[in-house]
Formats: structure tokens, sequence, C-alpha cells
């Protein structure tokens, strides 16, 4: 009988210990599994590491590329806006320099478009074709630093005009614009701004701020002629004096008549 109970707790006793040795075995190697897989895990994250950092780099060079304005392009009759494309030549934005042009520019969907699409949509705008047809002046400018890009832009341009009255394209340097931004102007209001000055030193970008392009040409003729009247009477009046005045010369290419 004693040898039996004997028997019997030395078999609990050797479960237990059999069940310890289970727990510390299956514990460890629980610790061994999850410390290789966070090890391989570490591994791979390591291998690949390069490749998310040459992604990374690759994903932001794109949209550098994409978001950065390589050319401009100024329309200015009144309204007067700029169309900024990228060198893919889709167009990334397009701002107002003033009210009618903020107008237009709402009712303009021309965004990661071509820009001969925006060309299109702008010429065919019922109130841009109205402008025209009372003999409105429109000028159509492409501002860039790639002189051989930018005159592909324009004869393609020059080719989407043909045909449009009063519309004249020409080519400018991205130098020549960042003064007309300062004064709140387009490049196109800014280049009639200065033949305009030229002829009365006390006009302001204010003054012509809301003018349209026809107008502006108006007073541009008309100045011109009163200089040219004052020349001539003073030519009359002394002849030893020499007085030359003239129009100033546009530096464009006529879309059509």
């Amino acid at each position: 009988m004693k040898y039996r109970l004997k028997e019997t707790f030395d078999q609990i006793k050797a479960e237990e210990e059999l069940k310890n040795r289970t727990k510390i075995f299956i514990s460890e190697k629980i610790q061994n599994d999850t410390s290789s897989k966070a090890g391989t895990a570490g591994r791979s994250i390591r291998r690949l590491a390069p490749v998310f950092v040459c992604m990374a780099i690759l994903l932001i060079g794109s949209y550098w590329l994409y978001f950065t304005p390589a050319w401009q392009i100024s329309i200015d009759i009144n309204p007067s806006i700029e169309i900024s494309m990228n060198r893919l030549n889709k167009v990334i934005s397009v701002k107002s320099y003033n009210e009618d042009g903020a107008e237009l520019a709402d009712l303009l969907d021309v965004k990661y478009k071509n820009y001969a699409e925006a060309i299109c949509q702008i010429l065919e705008n019922d109130d841009i074709a109205a402008l025209l047809s009372n003999d409105e002046i429109l000028m159509i400018g492409v501002i860039g630093n790639d002189e051989t890009q930018s005159s592909k832009i324009l004869a393609d341009i020059e080719s989407l005009a043909e045909g449009k009255k009063n519309t004249y394209c020409y080519c400018v340097h991205s130098d020549e614009v960042s003064e007309a931004h300062k004064m709140g102007l387009s490049y196109g209001k800014y280049k009639a701004f200065l033949d305009l000055r030229a002829l009365d030193p006390d006009i302001t970008a204010d003054d012509m701020r809301d003018m349209t392009m026809r107008e502006i040409q108006d007073l541009i003729d008309e100045l011109s002629g009163n200089q040219d009247n004052a020349a001539e009477k003073t030519g009359d009046t002394d002849s030893n004096t020499h007085h030359h005045t003239g129009k100033k010369h546009r530096n464009s290419h006529k879309g059509g008549e």
C-alpha cells in the first residue's frame, strides 16, 4: 500500500516537472522564433531601405518637376491673366491680375491640360470673342528662359490664333517679368504701361490696371500724336532744333486681321 502511494506521488511529481520543463521549452521556443523573425524582418528592412530612399527621391523629384513653372503665357485684353505651365507643357496654375481676369479664370477648365487646349478655351470664350468683335486688342505673350522652346510655343499659339481679329503674339525672357509682378501687373499690361509712361510720366499702374488693351493703345496713339504735333510746331519756330518722336514699335507678331 505504502509503495503504491509513493509511486502515485512520484508520478504526480514527474508530471509536474514535465509540465514545467514543457512550459520552459515552449517559452524559449517562442522567444527564439520571435527573435529570429525580428532579425529576419530587420535584415529585410535594411536590405529594402535603399529601395525606399530611391522611391522617395523619385516621388519628390517627380512632384518638383511637375509643379515647377517653366513657362508662362500672358493673356491681356481685359481680362488680364497669366497661365503657368511645367516642362511637360501642362497648365499648373492660372493667376488673375484684375477683377475681369478673376472672372475669366473661374470659367476656365485648363488645369493639368496642355497649354494649347487652354489657349483654345480662351479664344473660344464668349466674352473674349465679343470683345474682339468690338475691336478690342488681345495680346498673348510667351514668357520663358529657353528661347528655342519659347519660340516653338509661340508658333503653336500663332497657329491657334490665326484669323483672329486684333490678336497679337510675342515672346519675352523671364528676367523682364519680375518688375511687372512687383507692380501687380501681368506682363502684357506692364509692357503697355512702359509704352504709356514714356509718353506720360505721371501715369501709374493703378490708372491702367482695369483699362482694356484697346483703351491703352488709343491713349498711346493720342499722346504720341500730341507729341508729334508739339515737335512739328517747335521745328517750325526753330529750324536749328531737331526733334524725333514716334510710336514705339511692338516686338510682336500679328496673329491675324
